[in-house]
């Protein structure tokens, strides 16, 4: 029952907001990290229950004490989740700096703006295109975002395409992202910021470059 239960939790991972269903590679890494993360975390967690669980066994002949302890309390108690931690830590890291935007002749520039309902986005390959709610990018290409707010704090969350990154008033924050291939996802601002942010939303539309080509040059895609 605990294999059947296991097999079928990717299943009811997949969704438009799922980040655990990656579109993208930022969101990959993200996804990675994750899995990686709770592998870690079961591994100490099952560790400390066998422990709790010996705790209750019964003695049926006398022990070295002092081995017993260097082996149950030093090695597994301390060092085991030590060397566990540090190794998740320098994945961690290593990973996270994968995620941070990096200049090449492939990325496309966007801006996005929040306030209050609703997001404004503008095109560094098609000065005065402005559009609100919907964000165009390229398939297959790494957009910047450069992230701000008009008014209070939002965040710009897509979590098949990257992480969430905070729009704050007066500042600019860069986020990557990147979709596989063309089709729509879903966007949130996830961030407390008045009533109604729970339906505070945008979408995120990845073209074909033919398609991309033609926003670009002021037609419809």
């Amino acid at each position: 029952m605990l294999v059947l239960t296991t097999a079928l939790m990717p299943a009811g991972c997949e969704g438009a907001l799922s980040t655990v269903d990656p579109a993208g590679p930022a969101a990959r890494t993200i996804a990675q990290i994750w899995w990686v993360m709770l592998a870690g975390a079961v591994a100490i967690f099952a560790l400390v229950m066998v422990l709790v669980a010996l705790a209750f066994v019964r003695k049926r002949r006398p022990v070295d004490e002092t081995r017993h302890e260097r082996l149950w309390v030093i090695k597994l108690g301390i060092a085991f989740p030590a060397v566990v931690l540090l190794a998740l830590l320098a994945y961690g890291l290593i990973a996270g700096e994968s995620l941070l935007p990096r200049q090449g002749p492939d990325v496309v520039n966007v801006s996005a703006e929040a306030r209050r309902s609703q997001w404004t986005f503008a095109y560094g390959d098609a000065p005065g295109r402005i559009t609100e709610h919907v964000l165009h990018i390229p398939a297959g290409r790494p957009v910047d975002v450069s992230i701000t707010s008009t008014d209070v704090i939002h965040s710009f969350w897509v979590p098949r395409l990257a992480g969430k990154l905070d729009a704050i008033p007066g500042h600019v924050n860069v986020l990557r992202i990147e979709a596989d291939a063309p089709g729509t996802y879903a966007g949130r601002s996830a961030e407390f910021s008045g009533v109604g942010y729970d339906q505070f939303a945008f979408t995120v539309v990845a073209h074909d470059p033919s398609d991309w080509e033609r926003f670009v040059g002021g037609g419809t895609p």
